[in-house]
């Protein structure tokens, strides 16, 4: 379990993480979200003992982390995947990595198998690509079978089979009770990964809850309707205080479950040939609530050609 307790990080004038308070639960996988700058990154380092909270506190297992005697017994993380030695093989990484913590040796062969790297264990991690050496940094955070495992943009540079392999392990040890904590800007993945979501924005929270809460409250949903007669239909609906858009040649309906809006249709002799729920993406429900909390907005490309106007 990891827990924040007010956690604030200030550098001089600028507050990067804001009073968090929050707390991770074994046994299920936690998305850590938010825009560029929220603070992300400086939690997770805090939580690891890298950076030292200016206020509040951060703990591991009711400790702090760098208080743990065997550290990666108890904490897997990957924050950086490329911080390794570049002349340095990938078994002999792990190995000093176990021989550090007092880990078998005979780990170092399961892990590299787990990632799919024991083919390629002798080589040095300097010639690996980014998606070898991202495996190589998530074969070091298991090393030491740990309960809680942290991981910052473990997708980064991986192929869809590895994307889909990290999603599988994250859920893997989450059913095996252990803490999974991971960030990552990728929604598409975090959606069919995260049973929970913290999101963050300018170092404050602005949501704490489940995967299917987050939705709820923050995903716009409408029913698209397709009917022969589309503009009697949009009479009806508009007729009984709905809001109803066109687009093309559907309806988009909001204020009434999508049974309800096909029995008030067929109840008035009209025909349908569509009738659907259209939910958000996570992505949509994300941007709509960090909308105010990003720091740099690029220009589309349509404003970029008024302004060369």
């Amino acid at each position: 379990m990891i827990r924040a307790q007010g956690l604030t990080k200030t550098y001089g004038d600028k507050t990067a993480v804001d009073g968090l308070d929050f707390t991770v639960e074994p046994g299920r996988v936690t998305g850590f979200l938010g825009p560029n700058g929220a603070g992300k990154s400086t939690t997770m380092r805090m939580a690891l003992g890298l950076d030292t909270p200016s206020r509040g506190s951060v703990t591991v297992n009711g400790h702090r982390y760098e208080s743990s005697p065997a550290p990666l017994r108890e904490v897997g993380a990957l924050l950086e995947a490329h911080a390794i030695h570049p002349g340095r093989s990938a078994r002999d990484h792990l190995r000093w990595l176990a021989a550090s913590n007092g880990i078998p040796t005979t780990r170092v062969g399961e892990v590299l198998e787990q990632v799919g790297l024991d083919t390629v264990a002798g080589q040095r991690a300097g010639r690996f690509s980014l998606g070898m050496g991202q495996r190589l940094g998530i074969a070091a955070a298991l090393i030491g079978d740990p309960a809680v495992v942290i991981l910052d943009e473990p997708v980064n540079g991986l192929d869809p089979e590895g994307i889909r392999w990290v999603r599988q392990l994250a859920r893997q040890l989450a059913d095996e009770g252990r803490t999974v904590f991971v960030s990552s800007h990728l929604m598409s993945e975090m959606a069919l990964m995260a049973d929970h979501l913290i999101v963050i924005g300018r170092g404050t929270i602005l949501a704490d809850c489940s995967m299917q809460q987050f939705m709820a409250d923050h995903a716009a949903s409408y029913v698209r309707v397709r009917a022969p007669q589309s503009t009697d239909v949009e009479a009806l609906l508009v007729g009984r205080g709905l809001e109803v858009n066109r687009v093309a040649d559907e309806l988009r309906v909001q204020g009434l479950e999508a049974p309800a809006v096909g029995e008030l249709i067929g109840s008035h002799g009209l025909l349908l040939h569509e009738l659907t729920l259209v939910r958000s993406s996570l992505e949509d429900a994300f941007m709509a609530l960090t909308a105010d909390s990003v720091e740099y907005h690029a220009k589309a490309a349509d404003e970029i050609k008024a302004v060369r106007r």
